[in-house]
């Protein structure tokens, strides 16, 4: 975390380099985020977006206020909101299978195994409602920590225990209406 509020310094003082290091940083947890919000067509489109308001911004991020990372998150979830307001067709989202593998493995059984489990993810998240699949993909995803993601949507770590559990029971029971149990 320290690295990143120094890169953050940097690039305030106009250290275009220290903003590659930071888009290196925080370009997978962020396309990962949006790729289970949009469609995957959008996906890249949208992060490329969120990349450019992060760079026009940043001179008024303040650390005192919440971390970098909540910060560019909160950025990205008001981008994925203001791209479903401008879809004309709101009830029908699909949601595509194809989630990026960043592993090197070769077992064929298992890779098998894992893009199956994605894609049974994928599915079971198109049908919870959309704060507790932010939930989901912000902590077991991104692997973010409680309090990163309470200062991203703004709530309380207690608060955000309680909708955590509440969205682990839900996608187990969607995940048990598919068939699937863990």
């Amino acid at each position: 975390m320290d690295e990143i509020e120094d890169l953050v310094k940097l690039v305030q003082e106009g250290d275009s380099d220290a903003f590659a290091k930071l888009y290196d940083i925080l370009i997978n947890p962020i396309y990962r985020y949006v790729y289970f919000k949009v469609n995957s067509n959008d996906a890249e489109d949208l992060v490329e977006t969120i990349f450019l308001k992060v760079w026009e911004n940043i001179r008024q991020y303040s650390s005192k206020k919440k971390s970098f990372i909540a910060w560019v998150f909160r950025i990205a979830h008001n981008l994925v909101v203001d791209y479903y307001r401008g879809l004309s067709d709101k009830a029908v989202t699909e949601l595509p299978f194809d989630i990026p593998d960043q592993t090197r493995e070769h077992n064929p059984i298992k890779t098998t195994q894992r893009s199956l489990d994605k894609e049974i993810l994928k599915i079971a998240l198109s049908k919870i409602s959309g704060k507790y699949r932010d939930i989901i993909v912000y902590k077991f995803i991104n692997e973010l920590s409680n309090q990163e993601i309470a200062e991203i949507l703004g709530k309380s770590e207690g608060s955000l225990r309680i909708l955590q559990f509440r969205a682990l029971k839900v996608l187990k029971d969607v995940l048990g209406e598919m068939g699937i149990s863990y």
